[in-house]
């Protein structure tokens, strides 16, 4: 068997990894999952989270937000709406849009959406989160 796959993250304006990884974690719907070479087949969707992968001994940190991945036993394919590494985070503007979502989230208007605030700041905290990996 194999000690590495081939990776793959693609959102619709680039390709952010083309890899070879001894391993990774990824957000599926229902939690994280586990991958490693030759794991069984399966496409999984994905909420918002952080992929980690290890490359070379290297553990590398994204955030993520939606989409799905395909797992084969030598490669996975990620098709995120959005993805950013930890070293491309703005990490300030990402305490902005989570002030903001605590903020909407406080609100007594009942414009506001909810849901949309909760994931808007559960997104907020991911990117920070991330963002903070890079070291």
């Amino acid at each position: 068997m194999a000690d590495k796959f081939q990776l793959e993250i693609v959102t619709p304006e680039k390709m952010v990894v083309r890899d070879a990884a001894e391993e990774m974690q990824i957000p599926g719907k229902q939690g994280y999952l586990g991958i490693l070479p030759g794991h069984a087949p399966l496409i999984t969707e994905l909420s918002v989270g952080e992929i980690s992968y290890t490359a070379n001994g290297y553990t590398h940190h994204l955030a993520v937000a939606w989409g799905f991945a395909e797992v084969l036993p030598d490669k996975v394919t990620v098709l995120a709406e959005t993805c950013e590494r930890a070293e491309d985070i703005d990490i300030r503007r990402a305490r902005e849009a989570k002030q903001r979502a605590e903020e909407r989230l406080k609100s007594a208007n009942p414009d506001v959406d909810f849901n949309r605030a909760s994931t808007a700041l559960q997104r907020a905290e991911t990117r920070i989160e991330v963002a903070e990996k890079k070291g």
